[in-house]
C-alpha cells in the first residue's frame, strides 16, 4: 500500500490495524472503530494483511458489522487493513518479467455476490472469468500500464497478477492488491491470461525457469 501511494497510484482509501489494537486494550477497541467510521465509513471490507484467497475478509455496513470483522481478521494476521468499500467491475492483470516487465491482456471476474468470497472463488459456477475483460481499449491500456508501475513499485520478479476496482460511473481505476505468487493450474487466471496473450502455458513455464536463471545470477 505505501510503495503504491509513492509511487503516485491511485487506491480506495484504507487504515492499517494491528492485533493489538482489537485485542489487547479494551478502551483502545472503541477508539479505533471511531476512527475508522470517521477515515473510511461504511461500508468497508476488513482484510488481514497477508493472507489470499480471501480468508478472513469480511464486509461491514455497521459499527457492529466491523467489531466483528476487526476480532475475526485480528484472529488471522497480527497486521489487518480496513478499505473503503465501492462499487465498481474487479479486473485484473498478469505480469512477467524481472526489470523489464509485460503485461498480459486485462481480464475481468463476473461473479454474483456481496463481494469476491472465499466461497465464489472456490465452487464451481460462482464466477466467470471473462478474457479479454470487455473494456474500452484506453481503460485496458491504463490497466496494463498501471500493472507494471505496481510490479516495479515493490521490485517484484518473475510473476505477479495485479487486481483493480474499475469504478464506471467515474471512470476511475483503483488499484486493488498485487500478488506475487498468484494460482498457476491450468484454469487459473494468471496463465489463462498469458494465453489469451498468445503465451501457452509450456512456454510460460519456460519464461519463468529462465527470469528465475536470470534474476539470481
Amino acid at each position: 500500500k505505501m510503495a503504491f501511494a509513492s509511487a503516485g497510484l491511485p487506491q480506495v482509501k484504507y487504515k492499517t490495524v494491528t492485533r493489538s489494537q482489537v485485542w489487547s486494550n479494551p478502551c483502545v477497541f472503541p477508539k479505533l472503530c471511531d476512527e475508522i467510521e470517521e477515515e473510511i465509513g461504511y461500508p468497508c471490507f476488513i482484510k488481514p494483511a497477508n493472507l489470499g484467497s480471501s480468508v478472513g475478509i469480511s464486509k461491514a455496513r455497521s459499527r457492529s458489522e466491523l467489531e466483528t470483522g476487526l476480532d475475526n481478521a485480528a484472529s488471522y494476521d497480527r497486521r489487518l487493513i480496513v478499505e473503503a468499500g465501492v462499487e465498481a467491475r474487479e479486473l485484473e492483470c498478469a505480469v512477467l518479467g524481472n526489470d523489464l516487465p509485460k503485461a498480459s491482456v486485462v481480464g475481468e471476474i463476473s461473479f454474483e455476490g456481496d463481494f469476491y468470497d472465499y466461497e465464489i472463488k472456490y465452487t464451481e459456477g460462482l464466477a466467470d472469468l471473462l478474457i479479454p475483460a470487455p473494456v474500452g481499449e484506453a481503460i485496458a491500456y491504463k490497466i496494463r500500464e498501471m500493472a507494471v508501475e505496481a510490479f516495479l513499485a515493490i521490485d517484484a520478479a518473475g510473476l505477479a497478477r495485479v487486481d483493480f476496482f474499475y469504478v464506471e460511473s467515474s471512470g476511475e481505476v483503483l488499484i486493488n492488491e498485487i500478488n506475487t505468487l498468484p494460482g498457476f493450474t491450468a484454469t487459473s487466471m494468471y496463465p489463462r491470461l498469458w494465453e489469451a496473450s498468445g503465451v501457452s502455458f509450456s512456454e510460460l513455464v519456460a519464461h519463468l525457469i529462465d527470469l528465475a536463471m536470470e534474476r539470481h545470477s
